[in-house]
């Protein structure tokens, strides 16, 4: 659907274009050593400082650099859709949030990030739970993104499919402040200052910004308001105190919710409607979402010996979220229906105290890291009508009614966890981790009245996942790798709201434990390209799935067995003349195992029977090809670059009867930095995305029972800013 084949068939030659212009393994392989910037230091995978080219696993690396050239700077599905595995789309719908997953995981979502963890600064932005929020991430302070892919995401615990972390750039060394400004498409505006320096022993970088939209679609306008920071502090040459504050406001920010296939045809930028009793669309009902997200954390590190360090992290934070649904009033007078609207108040924290050694045994390299880790969210969750009035003639729709829920929920988790690399001989390095987790869940319900019983309850899931990996250096210059582990996912606090039966208590899910294969091999063809490959199969034992998904609310449930398999390429290449080019190509085959039966009507189960899921469909959510390719050229101050993202069709159901149409697009960047002096430059930059002005669908609601599966994209848009550094 929605697809123009001439503009298909020319875009389909510009990606093999990109691709072909990159140097292949066919070239020699030199022995000199590689441009450093090619073999980036990362520190998540291992947890203390490694290079990723020597870690038996996938793990790739986004600089800052990339993150802020010629991009909003708002979203990371600017950047991470050039990684391989992830698939990260704008939903075009800021009260929803990213749709983010990694090798599969996570395409259930409907809001948030499940089954990816996300870190800033080591601090976790995902609850205990395996809920998190991509919208605080600070792409405009951010020194580089890590993602995390296979199985030794595991050793991050539950919900971790795979592993998003972001670090924070440390301040110059002069007072620097950086005023940003970008203008765009649908009165789109980014506003901010960043300021950062160095005082004796004493490191800071704050950010402050503003991002508003009027957004693609009706009723779908956002405005947010950031505040980031990092202090360092270094007592003395053998410790460092990091204090890390985020913050996160956006209010009243407006949702209008999935369209049918139909509707998307008719008018991609239309407002949800919403069918029923009274009749209205998401902007009658004044759906949409306001959040207010602040959370602060420290890092202690110290080198206790010549060989020894240790680092403890402490985090508190507090979310507040109030939602509007789309639901009809009707649907709310059974007693058992929790209302149109959401109100919560969490609070969070968490510690992890870990300690690590840097040694030789038997004149060989032996790094390991032991820890402990427990993370807690406390919620209290009330829930209101969304009007006033009989529900068969309201006076008033869209506001706050009646109470409806009350209770207070809480989960925590506990881990240990313990890390190891070992040099066997030159060419065998070996590596192996265990993680032993548990989480548990209570629920304490307020809110018994009359045929809604009870709801309180507690669950407790508890995994160990071991890991191990080895690499063979079979040249200075190529590298090959492979390793095995196992992981699991507990359902989030939202999946076990609600029982299929409307029955009280937790919905009884199981988590999803998984058996994870990879093998790869990473090489530098010359000096200046970097290729990585990799093969993946995993398989789990009881895939979380949406078995009804209506007005905002959805119930979740066990579909069995599933498979995810594929392959994952990227290249990564300085060409002369200061060209470079980059490329991304992910393969996935994403299958349930076998036959369950899923809800595809609103009133199921009840009056329609519920749908019968045949082995080997294909999850929802997850494109079985996505490829990036982006060739650019940097000299003299200038920048500019040709981006092309490519991705075959998205089934949105469990049964696979419909699917949003594959797409291709073309977006082109321009930057120009003037120096004028040591402590002043300036730079401009503009960009055109959906060159061709193509017509599609960017991201997907799975398994929405009211056929809203769809959420389209934005034709041509531009994008223009300017911003200036400036040093004292």
């Amino acid at each position: 659907m929605l697809r123009h084949r001439s503009r298909r068939r020319a875009l389909d030659r510009a990606i093999v274009t990109l691709f072909a212009t990159v140097p292949t393994a066919a070239l020699p392989v030199f022995a000199q050593d590689p441009d450093p910037s090619l073999s980036p230091v990362v520190v998540s995978a291992t947890r203390q400082p490694r290079s990723s080219f020597d870690l038996p696993m996938s793990i790739d690396v986004i600089p800052g650099e990339r993150l802020r050239d010629a991009q909003l700077g708002v979203n990371a599905s600017e950047t991470l859709v050039s990684i391989p595995g992830v698939i990260a789309n704008n939903r075009q719908n800021y009260a929803q949030d990213l749709q983010i997953s990694i090798r599969g995981f996570g395409s259930r979502s409907t809001f948030g990030v499940r089954g990816v963890r996300l870190y800033a600064d080591g601090i976790p932005l995902t609850m205990p739970d395996g809920q998190g929020q991509a919208a605080n991430l600070d792409l405009m302070t951010a020194q580089s993104i890590e993602v995390l892919r296979g199985p030794f995401s595991a050793l991050y615990g539950n919900s971790s499919g795979g592993v998003i972390s972001v670090f924070t750039e440390d301040g110059p060394q002069r007072p620097t402040i950086t005023p940003y400004f970008a203008v765009g498409s649908y009165e789109t505006t980014r506003s901010g200052l960043k300021f950062g320096g160095t005082a004796g022993n004493v490191n800071y970088l704050f950010n402050v910004s503003q991002f508003d939209s009027a957004g693609f679609r009706d009723w779908s306008a956002v405005r947010r308001d950031v505040a980031n920071g990092k202090l360092s502090v270094r007592p003395d040459d053998y410790s460092k105190f990091t204090l890390v504050m985020i913050y996160l406001m956006q209010p009243e920010t407006e949702d209008p919710q999935g369209l049918t296939a139909a509707q998307v045809e008719q008018n991609p930028r239309q407002v949800g409607v919403i069918t029923g009793g009274i009749p209205g669309t998401s902007r009658t009902y004044g759906v949409r979402k306001s959040i207010d997200n602040a959370q602060v954390g420290g890092v202690y590190e110290r080198q206790i010996t010549s060989v020894d360090s240790i680092r403890a992290l402490l985090y508190t934070g507090d979310r507040q979220v109030t939602q509007y649904l789309g639901l009809q009033p009707g649907a709310q007078n059974p007693v058992t229906s929790p209302g149109g609207v959401i109100d919560l108040d969490r609070q969070f924290m968490g510690v992890d105290l870990r300690w690590s050694r840097d040694d030789r045994v038997f004149e060989r390299p032996l790094r390991f890291t032991v820890g402990l880790n427990y993370d807690r969210q406390e919620e209290r969750r009330r829930g209101f009508n969304n009007f006033f009035g009989p529900s068969g003639n309201p006076t008033a729709i869209g506001v706050r009614g009646n109470l409806r829920r009350d209770e207070n929920n809480i989960v925590f988790n506990f881990d240990q966890y313990v890390q190891a690399e070992y040099e066997l001989a030159k060419q065998w390095v070996v590596s192996g981790g265990l993680r032993h987790s548990q989480v548990r869940f209570s629920s304490e319900d307020y809110f018994i009245v009359g045929a809604n019983g009870n709801d309180s309850g507690a669950l407790k899931f508890e995994n160990t996942s071991p890991v191990a990996g080895v690499v063979y250096k079979a040249t200075p210059l190529l590298n090959f790798y492979a390793n095995a582990g196992r992981g699991f996912e507990t359902p989030t606090f939202a999946e076990l709201a609600y029982r299929p039966s409307g029955a009280t208590g937790f919905n009884p899910l199981q988590a999803n434990r998984t058996t994870n294969y990879e093998v790869g091999a990473k090489a530098y063809v010359g000096q200046d390209t970097r290729v990585n490959a990799a093969l993946f199969h995993t398989k789990g034992d009881n895939e979380i799935t949406v078995l009804t998904n209506t007005g905002g609310r959805s119930v979740f449930q066990n579909a069995g067995p599933s498979t995810r398999r594929g392959a994952e390429l990227s290249i990564d290449s300085k060409l002369p003349m200061g060209i470079y080019a980059l490329g991304a190509a992910t393969w996935i085959d994403a299958t349930f195992d076998s036959t369950f039966f899923a809800c595809e009507q609103t009133l199921c189960p009840g009056t329609n029977a519920p749908q019968r899921v045949e082995a080997g469909s294909r999850i929802p959510g997850i494109p079985r090809v996505a490829l990036y390719g982006e060739l650019g050229w940097r000299g003299n101050g200038f920048g500019v670059a040709a981006e092309a993202r490519s991705s075959s069709r998205v089934f949105v159901n469990d049964r696979n009867t419909e699917a949003a149409g594959a797409y291709e697009l073309l977006n082109l960047r321009a930057s120009y930095t003037h120096v004028f002096s040591s402590r002043v430059s300036v730079t401009g930059f503009g960009r055109i995305d959906n060159v061709l002005d193509q017509a599609y669908v960017g991201s997907v609601i799975v398994n929405d029972t009211n056929r809203r599966f769809y959420e389209p994209a934005p034709g041509r848009t531009y994008l223009a800013g300017v911003n200036a550094t400036l040093s004292f």
